[in-house]
């Protein structure tokens, strides 16, 4: 059975946030999306809707056996368990789990879409990133984490925390 390293965003802004992405990790664990390592956990103003509090994110590098549309299946039901509900684009929520790199594959469909379209575009994902891999290579834009963190023109605040 091939597996496969993908890089997952958590974010929380709703309730303790921490415990929330203590509780994440576990449950991808507990599901087949074995952790490989996690970045530092920071806090960023919220990215879309800038009209709610900050967000708590963290990188983790994980790797599963599950194909692309498999893992975002799973994923959703992990954040269902943990009370996310799902009711307008960039509100305030309990969890968040993006995909942002598969392997180094691109999956372009209607329901997927990988590499994730928003990372050149937000400094907390770069600083994340950069922190876990900045030589890891865009596989559309063809430039590292760390070029992409160079000339990303977001200016929200990113804080380390733990």
């Amino acid at each position: 059975m091939k597996h496969y390293k993908c890089y997952l965003q958590l974010g929380s802004n709703v309730g303790d946030s921490m415990n929330t992405l203590h509780n994440a990790r576990i449950a991808l664990s507990e599901n087949g999306i074995n952790i490989l390592a996690e970045s530092a956990i920071y806090l960023t103003e919220a990215w879309g809707n800038t009209d709610q509090q900050s967000f708590h994110n963290q990188i983790v590098l994980v790797n599963t056996h599950l194909k692309p549309k498999d893992l975002l299946q799973r994923i959703l039901t992990i954040e269902e368990s943990l009370g996310r509900v799902r009711s307008k684009k960039w509100e305030p929520r309990v969890i968040d789990i993006d995909i942002l790199f598969y392997s180094r594959y691109v999956v372009l469909s209607k329901e997927l879409k990988i590499p994730h379209p928003h990372i050149a575009q937000r400094r907390f994902i770069l600083e994340m990133m950069v922190e876990m891999e900045s030589n890891f290579a865009h596989p559309i834009h063809r430039k590292t984490m760390q070029e992409l963190l160079d000339i990303c023109k977001d200016t929200l605040k990113v804080t380390l925390i733990s």
